[in-house]
């Protein structure tokens, strides 16, 4: 369902961004042209330490990320994920999450974990809480997205929930 990105999926991972860039704009963090080239990403990959594939069919279907790993008493990180508009509606989101709340209080030893969504999104809010996350708050002016600063629901999952 989820694996570890590498470089050598510079490419595959290029051509989804680019053919969901339009559809994406409002949702996502502003980024620049080179992010949406092959050397843009292959770079990405090199120095992420958490982002992974979700994999539909044995191709590329969207992309999750753990990142801002915070460890010692706090042990938290943030969730990201997207799905390819051609791939949505079909659970996938949903099972990358679960994946991913897996590798997360497994194999990495965190404690909580926190999403956040646009207020609209409600679609990213579903998939949250399928997954049993808590809605713990609004976050005003959270992310700057499509040319604006734009609020976003804050979501966490504890190991214990």
């Amino acid at each position: 369902m989820i694996r570890r990105l590498l470089p050598d999926d510079a490419e595959e991972l290029t051509r989804l961004l680019r053919s969901n860039r339009a559809s994406h704009a409002p949702y996502v963090p502003d980024r620049p042209d080179s992010f949406f080239e092959p050397e843009g990403q292959r770079r990405r990959l090199v120095a992420a330490e958490h982002l992974y594939g979700i994999v539909d069919d044995g191709h590329l279907a969207g992309v999750l990320e753990i990142s801002n790993l915070a460890r010692g008493p706090f042990e938290s990180a943030t969730l990201g994920y997207w799905v390819d508009d051609a791939r949505r509606g079909r659970g996938l989101a949903t099972r990358a999450v679960a994946a991913a709340v897996e590798l997360a209080f497994g194999e990495l030893g965190l404690h909580r974990l926190e999403a956040a969504t646009l207020v609209d999104n409600v679609a990213s809010q579903r998939v949250l809480e399928k997954n049993r996350f808590t809605r713990i708050g609004l976050a005003p002016s959270y992310l700057h997205i499509a040319g604006a600063w734009r609020d976003h629901l804050l979501f966490q999952r504890t190991v214990d929930d």
